[in-house]
Formats: C-alpha cells, sequence, structure tokens
C-alpha cells in the first residue's frame, strides 16, 4: 500500500516530514486571539499581522497563544493580514530549533530570524 508523501521533502540524505515555510509564506508566533477566528502573529519578518485561521484548519485543531505557525501574507495588504495554514506541534518546534529554522530568541519574543 503506497504511502500518504504528501508532508515529506528531501533535504540532502534526510526526508523531512515537517513542512516549511513556501514561495512567500512565513513563520509565526500566535501573540493575541482576538476570536471569530482571528489571531494577531508575530512574523519572521518583523510584521505583526492580523491572521485568519481558515474553516478547514478551524475545524481539525485548537490554535492558541504561543503557537509556533505558518502564514501566508494576502496579496492585497500583504503586510497587515493574512492566513494561518499550518501548526506545529512541540515536537515539530524542537526539529525546527535544533536544524536552525527558527531561534529561540524568535520564540520568546526577541529577534527575529
Amino acid at each position: 500500500m503506497p504511502r500518504n508523501d504528501k508532508n515529506r521533502t528531501v533535504e540532502g540524505e534526510e526526508v523531512i516530514r515537517v513542512p516549511l515555510p513556501q514561495d512567500n509564506q512565513v513563520f509565526g508566533i500566535v501573540e493575541q486571539a482576538l476570536g471569530s477566528g482571528w489571531m494577531d502573529v508575530r512574523c519572521s519578518d518583523g510584521k505583526i499581522r492580523r491572521c485568519r485561521i481558515p474553516g478547514k484548519l478551524r475545524r481539525r485543531m485548537w490554535i492558541r497563544v504561543g503557537d509556533v505557525v505558518i502564514v501566508q501574507p494576502w496579496e492585497v495588504q500583504s503586510d497587515k493580514r493574512g492566513d494561518i495554514v499550518y501548526r506545529y506541534t512541540k515536537t515539530q518546534v524542537d526539529w525546527l530549533i535544533r536544524k536552525k529554522k527558527i531561534t529561540e530568541d524568535f520564540l520568546t519574543g526577541g529577534l527575529t530570524l
């Protein structure tokens, strides 16, 4: 039976099962929950965006303050708005730190990437 490999990429010899930001997507930390599926997210490019949680994601998982997420900025108001497209688990965040994709300072609110 074939395996579902949609979340896998190959980096060198290592198979990566953790989705990484692609194209114009960025890492983000949820700063504040605003209600009705909206969150304020501090992004790795230094901007704070008001992001919405699409219905598909909203029904599947809870997103809380302090979670690491992938943000897809909108095409129109790319500096102010975006969509949350993925939430990382604690184990995945540890892997991102170990592989130096994000830093401890970014998680604590200090320096950006």
